[in-house]
């Protein structure tokens, strides 16, 4: 039988309809989230990682409330990293001391194993071990990852370096759990006994898991990009560079003083959300 133009028309139309019905529908969790960061030595493309949404969603409220801008590229250290996110940043003299501030509140670790220290990474910053044994995460200040290319036998040596770092932080949160039971039990806080029992603790913890081995497809970008991997599984990354490396580079490269902060402010002019 043959069919008029609008009957065939018509049908092709609905035969589409069920074919899309059938198609996997668009999953949110996908979408790229990205944040433009205009600096006074050009804009900054990042994108968000959506397996950290801790650090992620925290990190859109400050973009929303222009928290970073008029801030200061704080901490400058070539092939290493560069540091922002402090709000005393705002108004500081140049020279001044900085570092020390932030929204009041910390992030809790969103450690991911395929989620490294590569060039370009963006992480959180966070206080050291000793005062922060849960490794928690700065509410506002962060860094981006410039690092260096390595050889494979200067990463065996991250490795180790990496494995110190996460035995040292057992031994510290074996600390506060100590001080946290004496006390609890009406004790007095006997540091020596603490420490002893802690290094001990943190020693048999460390046995009893496998050993941190950098993983190979890592190593290769390590090898080629470059990056930072003794900073792996020790501080939160969550997010990376997609455009403005040249960016990154010529902040690294900037003179600074012997705090590390640039002899001339590098500011974050403004901060926006440009995808959801």
């Amino acid at each position: 039988m043959l069919m008029n133009k609008k009957t065939f028309t018509f049908l092709t139309f609905v035969l589409f309809l069920g074919f899309a019905s059938c198609l996997p529908k668009a999953n949110p969790e996908n979408k790229k989230l990205l944040v433009l960061i205009e600096t006074s030595e050009g804009p900054i493309k990042i994108m968000l990682y959506q397996e950290t949404p801790q650090h992620r969603d925290n990190f859109i409220k400050l973009v929303n409330e222009s928290y970073y801008d008029g801030t200061l590229f704080h901490r400058v250290i070539h092939e290493f990293m560069i540091q922002g996110g402090d709000p005393d940043s705002r108004l500081a003299k140049l020279g001044e001391a900085l570092g020390n501030g932030g929204p009041g509140y910390t992030i809790p670790t969103e450690f991911q194993s395929h989620l490294f220290h590569k060039k370009g990474a963006l992480a959180a910053a966070r206080e050291p071990d000793r005062v922060n044994p849960e490794r928690q995460s700065s509410g506002s200040q962060f860094y981006l990852v410039q690092g260096k290319i390595f050889t494979d036998d200067e990463l065996d040596q991250m490795e180790l370096r990496i494995n110190d770092m996460l035995k040292q932080a057992a031994f510290f949160r074996f600390i506060e759990q100590g001080k946290a039971l004496a006390v609890s039990n009406g004790e007095d806080v006997d540091m020596a006994k603490i420490q002893e029992t802690a290094s001990l603790r943190a020693e048999e913890e460390f046995i009893s898991m496998q050993a941190y081995k950098i993983p190979l497809e890592q190593r290769e970008v390590y090898k080629t990009l470059g990056g930072a991997p003794h900073l792996d599984q020790n501080y939160t990354v969550f997010g990376e560079i997609v455009e403005g490396i040249y960016v990154l580079d010529k902040i690294a490269a900037t003179e600074t003083d012997k705090k590390n902060r640039p002899v001339k402010d590098i500011k974050i002019i403004s901060t926006e959300i440009l995808e959801k």
